[in-house]
């Protein structure tokens, strides 16, 4: 018998709708029964593609008596975390505040007016390990909620005071903040927070196996691109090589899994995330910028063509996430053994050799016990030719050979559930890389994905609210759209408006980020205590009203709406810069305190500092001229950068770039103006000139 979740759109909690638990999804209905009823409710937090949620539903959701216990005593609500992650916001704090690690699934306990009391992650079924078993957790916590009321309703009170207070960002700079001024922007940042934060990173990383940290490994992309806006090129080369080597990436299908169960980067969880994709393709398309590594762009190249096989939907959306588990088990469909590999090669007896060799496939297994390894390359195909005495050339043939076998082996295998629900602000993070791929490397495929993507959030997701002024919802599957939409969604969405806008110089782009951004300055903008809050001015009412400026699994939405309004400041209007230099003046000193939280804020504060570099291109767009200009725009590597497309003869594109087209002269050939702050080169008409240039 189905529960009340049969009805919801999400994968995740159409999972939930025949397990015997009474779920509710977070509305009005599940609130209104705690209150009359006064039951606390326990709200359970989680994601498709979440192993350890599927552990638990498997383990104590499907179980009837866990689940009379549930619904005996509470009001069960399940979220799904991609469709509300404002919920999943405030209520991730309550575990960090009772000094445990957040995560997913999370388990939070509810007073009826929302306040939280307790809250874990995963619970086992019984005692394990140290951790209490959830029928235990269940009981105890109704006996306390109807024993030791008083001590409840207190406890939530702070908690809940707490939340309010962690939930407003972090403290304005100090005035001791010593160093240089940000260009012409009159706020407190300087050089010297950015040297911190660097100093920091290089303090936190892992000499010997690459990347932060040692297990669970992130590959923590934001940090890594404060490292190679740095300069610290050895560190980005020993990260970048190090994640592309290990199992964290799929080196049949392209594309990398959600993070490494150890300092290796050698076994992953093996979901895979749009999100960890896009970010990762941005970055491996800035390295290539900056080192020219083929190995970058053969990278980046692998996760288009892998989001494009496995993640595009039919009208050109890209899905949401690929689970860990096939069949039962974590990691099946991905996994080898040596005579998986013999018997996929067959009678090519050379190919399945130099791939167990090349892939470390061996009969110890590298995966949990199982005999079965994770594909890695540790040593390199020189390596493998010198071990088995053959020529190099010989050794590559054959280790393509063994590739293709083993991809269309693994095709037939059983796949990975996937979660296509196409959500705005993700949508947004990957059509903005792969329009940064595409024009880096001149793929015009990979930009006409970007903008098939990005033209249907704008049909299916974007609403006008005013002449000027527009909304995006949350996410649309299987033709049912839901809303609200976050501050990410917004800012995720005009970020890579501008990143095709910068491709393709259409200037319709220009026009959605401009209507985007007047929608985050009217309904998220604090202009009171400076900042942007999560969720809009008009949306469904939390708890708490939360400002994050912390990049957790995406970037913060107030760090990337902040990259928006500069880089419209920059080309269109200065007054939207203005909100942004003070919101990132608010915290910049937090941010080179903590650089591997906050990332995307370091690279603020050093845009600020530094200033961009706009390139004006002046010339019919689909002039060849014109585009050979582009192209050495687009392949250089800039930090930050703007690139504006005017064309004397087109009154819509001059006015998309109003600051930036102002005193420049058309001349009898498409030309090209580099400008830092308010000053600018003499026009450029010569590809190869402009290359230099931006050297």
């Amino acid at each position: 018998m189905p529960n009340r979740l049969a009805g919801e759109a999400s994968p995740y909690l159409l999972q939930h709708a025949h397990n015997p638990v009474d779920w509710y999804p977070w509305g009005p209905e599940a609130l209104a029964r705690a209150r009359s009823e006064d039951r606390p409710i326990l709200l359970s937090i989680g994601y498709s593609a979440c192993h350890w949620c599927h552990v638990m539903e498997r383990e104590s959701f499907e179980s009837a008596s866990i689940a009379k216990l549930m619904n005996e005593h509470f009001v069960n609500v399940k979220v799904d975390r991609e469709e509300r992650p404002d919920l999943d916001h405030v209520y991730q704090l309550v575990v960090q505040l009772m000094g445990r690690s957040g995560g997913w699934p999370l388990t939070v306990f509810l007073t009826p007016d929302e306040r939280p009391f307790f809250a874990g992650t995963y619970f086992p079924p019984a005692e394990r390990h140290g951790m209490p078993g959830f029928p235990k957790v269940l009981e105890a916590v109704a006996a306390a909620y109807r024993e030791q009321r008083g001590s409840i309703e207190a406890r939530a009170g702070e908690i809940t005071a707490a939340i309010a207070q962690a939930a407003g960002g972090v403290s304005r700079p100090s005035a001791a903040a010593t160093g240089d001024e940000a260009h012409d922007t009159g706020v407190s940042v300087s050089a010297a927070l950015v040297e911190q934060a660097v100093t920091k990173l290089q303090s936190r990383f892992d000499e010997a196996n690459g990347g932060f940290g040692h297990h669970p490994k992130f590959p923590s992309a934001a940090a890594l691109d404060v490292l190679l806006r740095a300069g610290d090129f050895a560190h980005v080369r020993k990260a970048l090589g190090a994640m592309r080597a290990g199992g964290i990436w799929d080196h049949l299908g392209g594309g990398f899994h959600r993070y490494s169960t150890d300092p290796l980067w050698l076994v992953p969880h093996f979901e895979k995330m749009l999100y960890d994709n896009a970010q990762l393709l941005r970055l491996y398309t800035d390295a290539w910028r900056a080192l020219r590594e083929p190995v970058y762009e053969q990278t980046a190249r692998d996760i288009a063509a892998y989001v494009a096989r496995e993640m595009t939907s039919s009208d050109g959306g890209f899905y949401a996430t690929q689970d860990a588990d096939s069949e039962g088990h974590e990691g099946k469909f991905f996994v080898w053994t040596p005579a998986e590999v013999d018997a996929v090669c067959g009678d090519d007896v050379q190919a399945a050799t130099v791939a167990k060799l090349a892939f470390d496939v061996s009969e110890d297994g590298n995966f949990e016990g199982s005999g079965s390894s994770v594909l890695s390359t540790p040593v390199s195909m020189e390596q493998v030719a010198q071990a088995l005495s053959i020529e190099l050339e010989s050794a590559e043939h054959a280790m393509k050979r063994a590739r293709a076998k083993m991809f269309w082996a693994r095709e037939l295998r059983p796949k990975p559930l996937r979660d296509e629900k196409i959500l705005a602000s993700w949508n947004g993070l990957l059509a903005g890389a792969l329009a940064q791929a595409g024009s880096a490397f001149g793929d015009e495929p990979m930009i006409a994905a970007a903008v098939r993507a990005l033209e249907l959030v704008e049909r299916a997701l974007v609403i006008t609210e005013a002449p000027s002024r527009a909304r995006v919802l949350r996410h649309v599957k299987d033709g049912q759209v839901r809303g609200p939409g976050f501050l990410d969604d917004h800012a995720f969405v005009g970020d890579a408006a501008l990143d095709l806008y910068e491709a393709t110089g259409d200037s319709r782009w220009v026009r959605l980020a401009r209507s985007l951004a007047e929608s985050i300055l009217a309904h998220f903008h604090d202009a009171v205590g400076e900042g942007f809050f999560f969720s809009p001015d008009d949306g469904p009412t939390t708890l708490v009203r939360v400002k994050d400026v912390y990049d957790h699994a995406v970037p913060s939405g107030s760090s990337i709406a902040c990259r928006l309004l500069l880089r419209l400041g920059a080309l269109v209007d200065a007054k939207y810069a203005a909100p942004a230099e003070r919101a990132v003046a608010t915290i910049a000193e937090a941010a080179a305190h903590n650089p591997l939280a906050m990332g995307v804020t370091v690279s603020l504060v050093d845009r600020l500092v530094r200033a961009s570099v706009d390139v004006v291109l002046v010339g019919p767009r689909d002039h060849a001229a014109t585009r050979a200009l582009a192209g050495a725009a687009q392949r250089a590597y800039l930090r930050d950068r703007v690139i504006a497309w005017a064309d004397p003869d087109d009154p819509a594109t001059l006015e998309v770039c109003a600051v930036l087209w102002k005193g420049k002269q058309g001349l009898s050939e498409p030309a090209a103006y580099v400008c830092r702050g308010r000053t600018c080169s003499l026009p450029i008409t010569s590809a190869h000139e402009l290359e230099k240039a931006l050297a």
